[in-house]
């Protein structure tokens, strides 16, 4: 599978982190496990005919025949994704961790587990246009159309949430939720409650997330020795804290990551992995 990276359009830049090309041109079925990153998105995949994702798994739930187009959100756990056994094309729009709320006015809470269909988020006309579109830079231009109409509609911005996320972002190995309470000047009852609407999971979670996705990281760049060195570079209390979390939330284990690096994909997208490559370290899913 090969990944390409897009920008956003002046209009979608601050509200979408990256728009993500991926293609795979093989005759076998992909089972790649999705890290997750604290980003929610919209999802277009096509095998020609139909969609290309077959099924869609995490600890907690089970999704079968995955419309080719879909909403999600930021998510907290690991999911594994089955692609249909033939070549297929998917775009993943990634927005920023308040994308739902400023792009389609949603209360994230509703999209912490789970994803809507096109109908749900008034796309059904977009899902057609996709299907009919001939190449990728149509569907690309399609998608950030629909989300620039969307964005000119969406509700007031919560300035203060934004600020709070991006503080975490600047300084994943080291903030606090005390230390949000400084950037927001609020309680932290109304810190909760403002961040779970906006973003769809509470501030520690989400630090977690960003945590383990900067771990992901280091891993990939190849230039921390040991996993202490890791652990130590985040700021991890012990080893054992660190590994209980990125095992959690990527189903494999550092040392796994850092054997097998050169198959971990890891980008402003997201971190994934192939079944193949780490099925020996990979906790399978519950049914």
């Amino acid at each position: 599978m090969s990944f390409t990276l897009f920008p956003a359009s002046p209009a979608l830049s601050r509200d979408v982190e990256t728009i993500r090309f991926a293609r795979y041109e093989g005759d076998t079925s992909l089972a790649v496990t999705v890290c997750p990153n604290g980003l929610p998105g919209l999802v277009f995949s096509w095998a020609g005919d139909a969609g290309a994702i077959e099924s869609l798994r995490t600890r907690s739930a089970s999704l079968d025949n995955v419309p080719p187009l879909f909403l999600h959100g930021q998510g907290s756990q690991p999911s594994v994704m089955r692609f249909v056994p033939r070549p297929y094309t998917s775009i993943q729009v990634a927005f920023r961790a308040f994308g739902l709320h400023t792009i389609f006015g949603i209360d994230a809470t509703r999209l912490v587990f789970g994803l809507l269909e096109p109908a749900a988020f008034d796309a059904t006309e977009l899902d057609e246009q996709l299907r009919q579109a001939r190449d990728v830079g149509a569907r690309i231009a399609l998608l950030q159309e629909f989300l620039e109409r969307r964005l000119a509609a969406g509700p007031p911005r919560d300035e203060g949430i934004e600020n709070v996320i991006a503080h975490i972002e600047a300084h994943p190995s080291t903030v606090t939720v005390r230390d949000l309470l400084d950037v927001i000047h609020t309680s932290e009852r109304q810190l909760q409650r403002r961040f779970a609407k906006v973003v769809g999971g509470t501030p520690k979670q989400y630090i977690r997330v960003k945590r383990v996705n900067e771990a992901l990281r280091l891993i990939r760049s190849g230039n921390y020795g040991t996993l202490a060195d890791v652990a130590h570079a985040l700021n991890y209390f012990d080893q054992s804290h660190f590994i209980r979390d990125l095992r959690e939330l990527s189903w494999a284990t550092p040392r796994s990551l850092a054997q097998r690096v050169t198959e971990f994909h890891h980008d402003a997208g997201g971190a994934s992995y192939e079944e193949g490559g780490f099925s020996q370290f990979v906790a399978a899913p519950p049914p």
